[in-house]
């Protein structure tokens, strides 16, 4: 705005100038290209006669569109009527549009413009000075003029767009940079009407201009319709769908059109959430600050790192804005989301949710399968292993799988399901009634393969370095009166499989009983990452964005997790792990993850530990450094050195020059204290990247969402 205003007053003092004639050779131009007789002598001399003085009237209009012109250009007035006036809708563009006419009608009719004269001049020197002896004609000719200084101005306003909306005309005026008169408008459904299915578009067209229809109906009719093209069987009933129900055709399985609250706004027709505003900070580049900062799948799809202590609002202004987002894309049909916290987190209430698991709670509907919904005994083992042991770094987790798929393959060969928890326990504890009942079992079903896989378990039992003990440990956390009834196998299961976010778009929040079992809580969240990095990764449908969302990732990362997270991208899924401090993790993964995650966000208050770590992944640009040295002054003259003497018996200071080096070097975008102590409350730095490798330098974020 500062520069707007002084592109104007900078254009004013010139126009004063120009007209009264302190610019030296203003008509010199002029006169190179009319007959001199014209003028009066001398390069500073008027017009002489009445085609001089027409033509000097025509020269100064010219001069002031092109010195207009080239105020709006260096002042970047269109940036400034887009952010303050055209950004604020209607009907404050279309009244702004309105009073700028109105002025400029004043302007023009009182001659303070040079429009009028030149525009008469123009018209007498081409049809002869008789034509304004009809004052019909004269009429004509200034209804012309003021219909042309009008017509800019309504277009900026889009006033047709406002007076057909107003009259609710089916079909609105095109904005200022619209297409053709011959393409259709997005809101009349012209895929639909291509494919043949009018009446259809006509009944959404409908739908949306009665205010029937919601943002995530659009959504969600678009994305069923882009999906009925890839099978044309389904495009009829679609269409029927649309003719019997409108807005309400291929409705979420849940029937729910919209969330009971959004706290946060959302652009659901591009997947859309804000989260806050690039602060004005010298970090920032100049043309992000003042912006707003948004997410969307393309960045999740990268996973997203987020890292600060409790209170700096990592849950409340950037993990619930999230699962927000993933969970009206859900209602769209267009990702699945599973959201994982402590109870009582403000992660959502459970009207937002399709399935709400709340592990220890008797009240709860569903329950969690720790063999993530699979029937083969060694994926079964590789992911229970990586969620009971995975963090322990001395136990290798191919030794914990194997020694869990020794027990899992041969009992449910012997009863058609896996074990549940107090059966594991036993089994892995080396009970000898529980190997002997599991041992007959086998037997009297002739399962001799699975024998001997029991035989070789029965063997290694108690050799030194094996895992079972600890495994044995770590199962007996969920084996606690708490849990009582959950976690079970048989036919009175009710678990919740895992498997199912990769087919349906599902909305899941997981509660955990953080209060008096942390420890069990933790071994669940690894339980379910290594679940979801492995069943997203096996799946062979991508079309379903799928997102993990850990509000706690305390200890859940391992070895095996990283390497997982870094394979979503390439399967349209993503994670966002949310993390006190980064030695919630074992130091020895700290750089792989950090290289795994694409965003990565350092709230305000984490340490210079953590922020030496973020420094370090954030990498290093070129600066320009200005290095002053001061030189004292060594004077060669007797008269100088008087001088300078005087001078410092003045001053106090010695006679000194300054020496200006200038270099480019290489800086730190972020310094391990810079991000320790100079981020304010409410704030985070923020990297992001996208699934196609395109990345944005890390920003200062006023978080707002």
């Amino acid at each position: 705005m500062v520069g707007a205003l002084i592109a104007l007053l900078s254009a004013l003092l010139l126009w004063s100038l120009w007209r009264n004639g302190y610019l030296p050779y203003r008509l010199v131009p002029l006169k190179l290209f009319t007959p001199g007789e014209w003028w009066n002598p001398g390069t500073s001399g008027g017009p002489r006669t009445i085609e001089g003085s027409d033509a000097l009237t025509v020269y100064e209009a010219i001069l002031f569109g092109l010195l207009a012109y080239g105020c709006g250009r260096i002042g970047n007035f269109s940036e400034l009527f887009r952010r303050h006036v055209a950004e604020r809708g209607q009907p404050f563009l279309a009244l702004a549009a309105a009073g700028a006419a109105g002025l400029t009608q004043l302007l023009v009719w009182k001659e303070t413009l040079p429009v009028v004269r030149p525009v008469l001049v123009l018209v007498a020197s081409v049809a002869g000075g008789e034509i304004y002896q009809s004052q019909t004609v004269v009429n004509v000719i200034y209804g012309l003029i003021a219909a042309a200084v009008l017509w800019p101005f309504a277009r900026l306003g889009r006033w047709r767009e406002l007076i057909a909306a107003r009259r609710g005309s089916g079909v609105p005026a095109p904005d200022a940079d619209a297409a053709p008169a011959t393409t259709t408008s997005a809101d009349q459904w012209p895929e639909l009407r291509a494919a043949g299915w009018a009446d259809a578009a006509d009944t959404l067209t409908a739908e949306v201009r009665t205010g029937r229809m919601n943002d995530v109906d659009v959504a969600r009719l678009r994305h069923a319709w882009r999906l009925a093209t890839r099978r044309p069987d389904r495009l009829g009933p679609l269409a029927e769908s649309v003719l019997r129900t409108g807005g309400a055709a291929a409705l979420h399985p849940s029937g729910h059109r919209d969330l009971p609250r959004r706290t946060a706004r959302h652009d659901v027709l591009t997947g859309q959430v804000r989260i806050g505003r690039c602060a004005d900070d010298p970090h920032n580049p100049y043309i992000r600050r003042g912006t707003g900062l948004a997410l969307d799948p393309a960045l999740l799809g990268t996973s997203l790192l987020a890292v600060g202590p409790p209170g700096a609002g990592k849950s409340a202004r950037l993990i619930r804005p999230v699962v927000e987002a993933l969970a009206l894309r859900a209602l769209a049909g267009q990702a699945a989301v599973l959201a994982v916290g402590g109870a009582g987190e403000p992660l959502g209430p459970d009207e937002a949710f399709d399935v709400v698991v709340r592990v220890g709670h008797p009240g709860s509907a569903h329950d969690i399968d720790l063999y993530g919904g699979t029937t083969d005994p060694d994926e079964a083992a590789a992911v229970l292993a990586e969620g009971l042991v995975g963090d322990v770094g001395s136990l290798d987790s191919r030794r914990a799988a194997t020694v869990l798929a020794q027990l899992l393959g041969p009992y449910r060969a012997a009863h058609g399901h896996f074990p549940s928890v107090p059966e594991l326990r036993e089994l892995l504890d080396g009970t000898p009634a529980a190997f002997a009942g599991l041992r007959a079992s086998l037997e009297a079903a002739g399962h001799h393969a699975m024998l001997r896989e029991l035989d070789a378990r029965s063997r290694q039992a108690g050799g030194p370095g094996d895992p079972a003990p600890a495994l044995a440990d770590r199962v007996a956390l969920l084996d606690r009166p708490t849990f009582a009834g959950f976690f079970a196998t048989g036919p009175d299961a009710r678990p919740f499989e895992l498997r199912a976010l990769g087919q349906y778009p599902l909305r899941v929040r997981v509660d955990l009983p953080e209060r008096g079992h942390a420890e069990a809580s933790r071994l669940l969240t690894r339980l379910l990452l290594a679940q979801f990095t492995a069943i997203t990764a096996a799946r062979t449908d991508t079309s379903l964005f799928v997102c993990l969302v850990l509000d706690d990732a305390t200890h859940a990362v391992t070895a095996e997790t990283v390497r997982g997270i870094r394979r979503l991208r390439s399967v349209n899924a993503g994670a966002v792990l949310a993390l006190r401090t980064v030695d919630d993790v074992p130091e020895a993964l700290h750089t792989p993850l950090l290289g795994a995650v694409g965003c990565t966000a350092a709230f305000s208050g984490i340490t210079t530990w953590d922020g030496k770590r973020f420094a370090e992944a954030w990498g290093k640009e070129w600066v320009e450094t200005r290095e002053v040295a001061q030189h004292t002054v060594f004077a060669d003259q007797p008269f100088t050195r008087a001088l300078h003497a005087l001078r410092k018996l003045v001053t106090g200071k010695a006679v000194t020059t300054d020496a200006v080096t200038v270099r480019q070097v290489e800086k730190e975008r972020w310094s391990a204290s810079e991000l320790a102590y100079a981020v304010p409350s409410g704030h985070a730095v923020i990297r992001l990247a996208n699934v196609d490798g395109e990345h944005a330098p890390p920003l200062l974020v006023h978080l707002d969402g």
